[in-house]
């Protein structure tokens, strides 16, 4: 399945959905720095667009026809360090949102901060989705309590092409650990150090962490230990001169680089782009469970291919008749997604729809003799 990748910085969200099996096709990333990194670690082609041109962007996304579409719009003026306005670069949300649209991928994955989910600019984007045909599935998931050693809070937004709202959610949210993941969890005994020092945004907050909890957010600056720091009555133990700063390897392999990963750029910008960055292992935990879905997916069709087959062998449909009870089965599906057998929970929910509702009592009934013959052939199969 074939993806491109906009707004992609370094390549966190790229390396994660490259893990999971995802072909990345191109990428895009107008930063001059962020796009010589990725070119650095990628093989597929890094092009310096600025998105905000969208028919532009879209002319030059279009020949590589993608399966799938992921990014994370910068989200500066959406999260709590900045202003907490939503200025210029908010509106690139927009512009991803016209983008998908317009090039109409089957899948796509957009990242971004957590409050991002209820901001003007987002509440723009998924209207634009929606009118385009897309059931969205929209959540915030922990990075530590999803393989990644950071208390890193982010909103994904996934999109599927013709289907319901909230069709991924359960597939998202199977994986998630009832426990955070400890920097001891992820490295082991490798760490050289149990206490580290996070320069926080004031002194109202705690600064020294252990090694025993998770990271704290890793931020796009990288301060070492001020000489009048005063301490903070919930650092894990009280500052000392054996207490440092993290490296910029270190906060990069926090965010779950791997060693092997190759930075460019001066020290501002590497610690940037480590903070701008998706954890690798974030990004390919969402991508695993889209994946999965896929998989699901394609079951669904195979044991809607083997329905067909069972009607005319089994119940003596004639190829024709078979064919439009099974039309009839995915009608009920474009209404109201099915997944599995259509129990007497679905059937239920299904004529609670509008849609559904609008139909003629004669092709209402048409539906459920369909359905009903569905679940007679997945129980009788045992296919599930």
């Amino acid at each position: 399945m074939n993806a491109v990748d906009l707004f992609a910085g370094c390549g966190g969200m790229s390396l994660g959905f490259q893990n999971a099996g995802f072909n990345i096709v191109a990428a895009y990333e107008f930063w001059n720095v962020a796009a010589e990194c990725y070119e650095k670690n990628f093989d597929h082609p890094v092009f310096r667009t600025d998105l905000s041109n969208v028919d532009a962007a879209i002319q030059q996304i279009k020949p590589f026809a993608p399966d799938l579409i992921i990014g994370g719009p910068p989200c500066q003026d959406f999260s709590h360090a900045g202003k907490r306005i939503e200025a210029a670069r908010a509106s690139l949300t927009e512009s991803y949102a016209q983008i998908i649209a317009t090039i109409q991928p089957k899948y796509f994955v957009m990242e971004n901060v957590g409050r991002a989910e209820n901001s003007k600019a987002f509440e723009i984007a998924r209207g634009i989705l929606k009118d385009a045909g897309y059931g969205l599935t929209q959540i915030v998931l922990d990075a530590s309590k999803c393989g990644v050693p950071q208390k890193r809070k982010r909103f994904f937004c996934v999109g599927i092409l013709g289907k319901e709202d909230g069709t991924v959610r359960e597939f998202l949210l199977e994986g998630i650990s009832d426990k955070e993941t400890t920097l001891r969890d992820y490295f082991g005994d490798t760490l050289d150090f149990e206490y580290y020092y996070r320069h926080p945004r004031n002194y109202n907050r705690r600064a020294v962490f252990s090694i025993d909890e998770p990271a704290p957010t890793m931020r796009g600056v990288n301060r070492p230990v001020p000489k009048g720091y005063p301490g903070h009555p919930n650092d894990a133990c009280p500052i000392s001169n054996e207490i440092r700063a993290l490296t910029t390897l270190e906060r990069a392999l926090i965010q779950t680089f791997p060693a092997t990963f190759k930075w460019c750029g001066n020290k501002t910008e590497m610690e940037q782009m480590i903070g701008n960055a998706v954890p690798v292992k974030l990004a390919e935990y969402v991508a695993c469970a889209l994946k999965n879905y896929i998989s699901s997916e394609a079951q669904v069709e195979t044991n809607k291919d083997s329905f067909v087959s069972w009607l005319i062998g089994v119940q003596n449909y004639s190829p024709r008749s078979a064919s439009d009870t099974l039309s009839r089965v995915r009608r009920a599906d474009k209404i109201y997604h099915l997944d599995g057998a259509p129990d007497d929970l679905y059937c239920y929910s299904l004529q609670q729809k509008k849609e559904y509702n609008e139909l003629s009592v004669s092709v209402r009934s048409q539906i459920k003799r369909a359905l009903s013959l569905y679940h007679s052939f997945i129980v009788q199969s045992n296919v599930l």
